[in-house]
């Protein structure tokens, strides 16, 4: 995923591709299709597969970070998108999560590292990383892949710490200055 609508990528001679879209909707579209295609063509689906739709701006995260996350979750069926099984896209709260802190299933915390505010990220996660054998009664059927699509909506650093110089500085060497936090803790949209 590249700025303006821009997608490059390899092909099986290594060949360097660079695709021009017409809308970000028409490009998110097309890295999904790339995820799934992934998917589809692996053998083992043994880790997690991520595409960027959006890259978003500042710095990844990183565990010990604060998100509030917007995301649909989607069963994996027959190679493509089954059912919704939960979204929090048409409801008033975001989700919020502190990477690394076991809240969540280990796919989206393995999924979701180095995403920037702003960022969304589609995530096609094994039943291994999701909910496993026991699945989730009357929603996620045993042994499930999950589809998700995620956008990172807020971000708090780790923490924020004073520099020698009495200067604050971000708990990670950064050139950008950290946004400044608003009541809530989160950086404003």
């Amino acid at each position: 995923v590249q700025p303006n609508n821009y997608s490059t990528f390899y092909d099986d001679q290594r060949q360097n591709w660079s695709i021009m879209f017409e809308s970000e909707k028409a490009a998110m579209d097309f890295g999904k299709q790339v995820c799934i295609a992934k998917c589809n063509s692996s053998s083992v689906l043994d880790s997690v597969l991520y595409q960027d739709l959006v890259l978003g701006e500042g710095q990844g995260v990183e565990g010990g970070d604060s998100l509030e996350i917007a995301y649909t979750g989607w069963l994996l069926q027959n190679n493509g998108l089954g059912q919704v099984f939960d979204s929090n896209i048409n409801k008033d709260k975001l989700l919020r999560l502190k990477l690394g802190s076991g809240k969540v299933i280990k796919g989206w915390e393995e999924g979701m590292m180095g995403m920037k505010k702003g960022g969304r990220r589609y995530l096609i996660i094994p039943p291994a990383w999701a909910y496993g054998a026991q699945g989730v009664a009357g929603r996620v059927p045993p042994d499930s892949t999950l589809v998700f699509e995620v956008e990172v909506r807020r971000v708090k650093l780790v923490k924020e710490c004073s520099g020698s110089d009495g200067q604050s500085v971000s708990s990670r060497d950064s050139p950008a200055p950290s946004p400044v936090p608003s009541s809530d803790g989160f950086s404003a949209d």
